[in-house]
Formats: structure tokens, C-alpha cells, sequence
């Protein structure tokens, strides 16, 4: 069996980001984090996704698209 993916809630992804949970929030709603997998009620995000958003600002930031 293949290791997940681990899912992040949005405490967890601010963390990643080293940002505000309000400003997490503000970035999924702006389109900068892509939205949440719903579980239910549950709102989660793959660790890697969070990470792309991290390498896509990283290549933005030399003016090369990612």
C-alpha cells in the first residue's frame, strides 16, 4: 500500500505557511491555497498542496512560471 498523503487542517496549514489562521483563510478564498477536501464537515488539505503553493511563490518570486 502506498503512503498518504497527510491531510492538514487549516491550524496545521497556517502553521506550514507561517501565516494567521484568518489570513489561511483569506489566501483559500482568494485562490492563492487551493480549497479544502471536504470530509463530511471537515475541511482538510493534502500536505502537498500546501507545500506547491510554497514552490509556486518560491518561482513567482524569480518571474518564472511554475
Amino acid at each position: 500500500m502506498e503512503p498518504t498523503d497527510p491531510l492538514l487542517t487549516a491550524r496545521e496549514g497556517a502553521k506550514v505557511l507561517q501565516v494567521s489562521i484568518p489570513t489561511f483563510w483569506r489566501r483559500v478564498a482568494d485562490g492563492t491555497v487551493p480549497p479544502p477536501v471536504k470530509i463530511g464537515a471537515l475541511s482538510r488539505w493534502p500536505h502537498s498542496e500546501i507545500v506547491a503553493v510554497i514552490e509556486n511563490a518560491k518561482a513567482l518570486r524569480y518571474g518564472s512560471a511554475a
